[in-house]
């Protein structure tokens, strides 16, 4: 009888032990499960950030040094969380420039830097800088890396508003400036009065920078390049401060003082008071405006222009009114310096 038995108790033993497996195996899933839970809560319910926030991250760093950096913020609160799912989802992320909002969560972190969704700066070039302004300028902007090695060509970048990214290049913001100057130049000329005295849109561009300096207001722009134009067909100098300061100055555009009778007596290739007709090369970087008003100027018989005392200019047909208007010039700067002398 007792071997009889034997079978029936070496089953039920089996079945306690299959028994006890699946029990484990329940418990072990309900337990990744309920890690698997807590996790997704951790990754989608709203993080820990309290207020906007703009950060750097920075080019090469793997995803465990960008979730260290991200709880550091206080953007995230798991960096491991962080660093699971990143790898789980095999997403990867971009540096650069990032704005989280408050309470954003993980998952909204994560993509993203995984979309590259960086902050878009803005940089404005004004109208009338020359080249060693515009590098000077782009050398103080936060956010733009390298170094311009070579010095544009005078004139061949655009002044405008440009967009970009943390960690773009100088050199290729100059590119895009020289290409912005190139189509607008294309462009404009095509659409150009005909008839004008210029070889070509190159000293068309070399006109616009001297109109570009001489006057910030808008309505005179076409009126002092129908001066310069007038100027060229009649072989008159142009006489023009503004480059007589280029030259002097090195090229920079600039002066600490006022031009003196001996600077527009003193040579240099860019001293209209000695040379003939236009400068060898632009004297800035003039924008489209002063551009398309040297190829569609005013319908004027004017040859002389001075300051009026309003910012603006007073101007002239003859060299009679001319003077005329220069010695009215001359009463209101000396009013003013006997003013401020008070």
């Amino acid at each position: 009888m007792r071997g009889a038995e034997a079978p029936s108790t070496q089953s039920g033993r089996g079945r306690r032990l299959l028994g006890a497996a699946a029990a484990v195996f329940v418990l072990l899933a309900t337990l990744a499960g309920g890690a698997v839970w807590v996790g997704w809560r951790f990754h989608t319910d709203p993080g820990p950030l309290s207020e906007p926030l703009t950060m750097v991250v920075p080019r090469g760093a793997g995803v465990a040094a960008i979730a260290e950096l991200l709880a550091e913020k206080g953007v995230i609160e798991q960096p491991l969380v962080f660093r699971a799912s990143a790898r789980i989802q095999d997403l990867p992320l971009k540096a650069g420039e990032y704005r989280f909002e408050p309470g954003i969560s993980q998952r909204n972190v994560m993509l993203k830097m995984f979309k590259g969704e960086v902050v878009v700066r803005r940089l404005t070039v004004p109208e009338g800088l020359t080249a060693f302004e515009i590098l000077a300028l782009l050398d103080a902007t936060e956010g733009l890396e390298d170094k311009v090695s070579q010095s544009p060509p005078e004139g061949s970048l655009l002044p405008e508003t440009y967009h970009f990214s943390w960690g773009d290049g100088r050199p290729e913001m100059v590119d895009r400036m020289r290409a912005g100057m190139s189509r607008t130049l294309d462009e404009l000329w095509e659409g150009r009065q005909p008839n004008l005295p210029l070889a070509g849109k190159e000293q068309a561009l070399v006109l616009a920078s001297i109109v570009e300096r001489e006057t910030g207001i808008d309505r005179e722009r076409p009126h002092v390049a129908a001066v310069f134009l007038n100027r060229l067909r009649k072989g008159i100098k142009l006489q023009s401060d503004p480059t007589v300061i280029y030259g002097l100055s090195d090229r920079t555009g600039r002066l600490d003082r006022a031009l003196t009778k001996d600077d527009l007596a003193r040579p240099n290739p860019w001293n209209t008071y000695l040379i003939d007709g236009l400068p060898p090369s632009p004297i800035a970087n003039p924008g489209r405006a002063a551009i398309n008003a040297v190829l569609h100027p005013a319908a004027s018989d004017d040859l002389f222009f001075v300051a009026d005392g309003t910012g603006g200019h007073a101007f002239a047909k003859t060299l009679a009114d001319h003077n005329r208007n220069v010695a009215k010039w001359r009463k209101i700067e000396k009013a003013r310096k006997t003013g401020a002398a008070e």
